[in-house]
């Protein structure tokens, strides 16, 4: 989402996979009842075979309690959905700002849980100073991002998420043209190597989607990991997301796929799992994907992105394992009751690397998940300063059923110390997380207003903040009052 991803996220529309496409995928599954012995939470049984059962997490949602509730009841790992990406992160240059990513770390640390990192290195949710910068400028900027980031939470991490969808959707298995991409082909492996300088205990993965099956995307990525590999770049995991629907279903060769990554010596890691769908057929295709984890020995363990359909990126397709009021739904039960099974398949005990990984031991959101295509990416545009007070402008990704809009706010002539921004949404459409903002309403005419960060801009000077949400993005001109 992703994963914006945003979450974290993008991409497409929502119908439920069918089930006989997904029986043809990974074969018939066994109805299998919980015993007296089995586990009876997810993050439980999955510690039953050695992996883990994580979700994504929003940190402004920490306070619900029918959120935190489950979170805590069942998952032992979190990955932050948008509270880690660069814009978060460091919405100055230089200029760190960590809140919201530190509370879910200690939530997760007061709750036995660990934490995977999302996303150091990606070519969207950057903040709106990194637009200014090309060629060495943008590379010691992005070295700087992640050696900041990395560094700050050194030893708390159980997997980074080190670059983040750098694979193009054209079939051809080419990198994605970005500007990241553009400082040059080697910039991957150098994203890799500063986060190991950084955080040397920290299993460091690369994350992508539409690599669910063997196809032109995934081997160009298993041809860039078997490079890594060959010539001791420190790589330790590969990340699947696995947003699921109609469009991009479970593909027969889902868990081959997953093997043929494993053999390179690296772990894999399901990482933003989310199905459409409801009922039987849902249940099943989730039984399936957690079968085809536990296939797999170095398959580590495997991530939701989000708890409640109603805190998914697309709600509209309730792709989650519990319904809007956090009950559990009927793929939480084929999930547990899988897991629960698949207790003969341990994967191997793997310590930490202390150096260019041989057999490593790998984060949601934002983030940080897609059908086919992406969508296209939109640049920040640039707007000129207005004459005193403070401008907003906005740029949309939109996919089907769902868009990520990154607002730019730009003071005047003279400095701010604080900002509002109206926004307007189109009917049918709805906020479903934000970032770098503290919000008001959801649908219709909402708000947005500085947090302690970005609140004080000099002359001239922009910063941004972004939210995701369900229908079609904003197309009108925000407006904005300095304080």
């Amino acid at each position: 989402m992703s994963d914006p991803l945003v979450r974290s996220k993008r991409r497409f529309a929502g119908v439920a996979v069918s089930a006989t496409a997904a029986a043809v995928a990974l074969g018939t599954v066994l109805s299998v009842s919980t015993t007296a012995n089995a586990a009876s939470t997810l993050g439980a049984s999955a510690a039953a075979t050695g992996r883990y059962f994580g979700t994504a997490v929003a940190a402004y949602k920490l306070s619900d309690t029918v959120y935190s509730g489950v979170l805590d009841r069942e998952f032992n790992m979190i990955t932050p959905e948008n509270e880690m990406k660069w814009d978060a992160t460091e919405p100055s240059q230089g200029q760190f700002s960590f809140t919201s990513a530190d509370q879910i770390v200690a939530h997760a640390q007061a709750h036995g849980q660990r934490t995977r990192g999302h996303a150091l290195a990606w070519h969207q949710q950057q903040p709106g100073w990194v637009a200014s910068l090309s060629g060495t400028a943008l590379r010691n900027a992005m070295i700087n991002h992640i050696t900041g980031v990395a560094t700050h939470y050194k030893g708390k991490i159980y997997a980074w998420d080190v670059v983040n969808e750098a694979f193009s959707d054209n079939g051809d298995g080419s990198r994605r043209q970005s500007n990241l991409q553009a400082t040059g082909n080697d910039w991957i492996e150098v994203a890799f190597q500063t986060a190991h300088a950084a955080d040397p205990g920290a299993k460091l993965c690369y994350n992508d989607y539409n690599t669910d099956g063997v196809n032109a995307k995934s081997t160009g990525v298993y041809n860039m990991v078997k490079d890594f590999k060959a010539r001791g770049v420190p790589i330790d995991c590969v990340g699947f997301q696995s947003h699921i629907n109609s469009a991009s279903p479970v593909t027969s060769d889902y868990q081959a796929n997953l093997q043929r990554f494993a053999d390179l010596g690296v772990d894999v890691q399901i990482t933003e799992l989310d199905i459409a769908g409801s009922g039987t057929a849902q249940a099943d295709t989730y039984a399936r994907v957690v079968q085809a984890c536990l296939a797999v020995a170095r398959c580590t363990g495997i991530t939701v992105w989000g708890i409640r359909d109603s805190d998914s990126w697309r709600s509209g397709d309730t792709p989650l394992l519990f319904d809007n009021n956090g009950n559990p739904k009927a793929a939480y039960t084929s999930t547990l009751n899988a897991l629960n099974a698949g207790g003969s398949s341990s994967p191997p005990t793997t310590g930490p690397t202390t150096g260019p990984s041989t057999s490593p031991p790998t984060t949601g959101p934002p983030t940080t998940g897609p059908p086919t295509t992406a969508p296209p990416t939109t640049a920040p545009p640039t707007t000129a300063p207005p004459q005193g007070g403070c401008s907003a402008s906005v740029s949309v990704n939109q996919w089907n059923g769902g868009f990520v809009a990154t607002v730019t706010v730009t003071a005047g002539s003279s400095a701010v110390n604080g900002w509002t921004v109206g926004v307007t949404l189109p009917s049918g459409a709805a906020v479903t997380s934000s970032w770098s903002a503290t919000g008001s309403g959801t649908s219709g005419s909402i708000s947005y207003s500085n947090v302690s960060y970005n609140g004080s801009l000099a002359a001239g000077r922009n910063t941004q903040f972004g939210f995701q949400g369900t229908g079609t993005g904003p197309s009108a001109t925000p407006s904005c009052t300095a304080r």
